[in-house]
């Protein structure tokens, strides 16, 4: 069972990960609303997965997932994103993150994007 981080700043798309993750067999083991606490919880949590949406109040998740990047260099971060951001999922991947997921997803695409890792 992957222990996964999940990190939005929308309380209902937390809610909806945690419930589609966990009915898919993952331990959702944290929940953040904003990049800082992101990094925070990586650091003492160290899940194998994190799903981080990108554009979040107080520190983004590009700027997270730098910030994650440099504590573990092999830190798994699937990003998620609406739609028409594909400059920041560039930059994201450019700045280490393993895949993406484009919002509104269906759970099959997420389960199926994620079990790559």
């Amino acid at each position: 069972m992957k222990r996964i981080l999940v990190v939005d700043d929308a309380a209902f798309m937390r809610l909806s990960l945690k419930t589609m993750l966990e009915k898919n067999g993952y331990e959702v083991v944290g929940e953040a609303e904003n990049g800082r606490k992101a990094v925070e919880m990586y650091k003492m949590l160290n899940p194998e997965l994190v799903t981080m949406d990108i554009t979040m109040p107080d520190m983004d998740g590009i700027e997270a997932l730098t910030e994650i990047m440099k504590f573990d260099s092999k830190a798994k971060v699937i990003m998620l994103s609406a739609m028409g951001q594909e400059t920041k999922i560039r930059e994201a991947v450019i700045q280490g993150a393993k895949g993406f997921v484009v919002k509104p997803f269906k759970e099959d695409y997420l389960v199926k994007a994620l079990s790559k890792f």
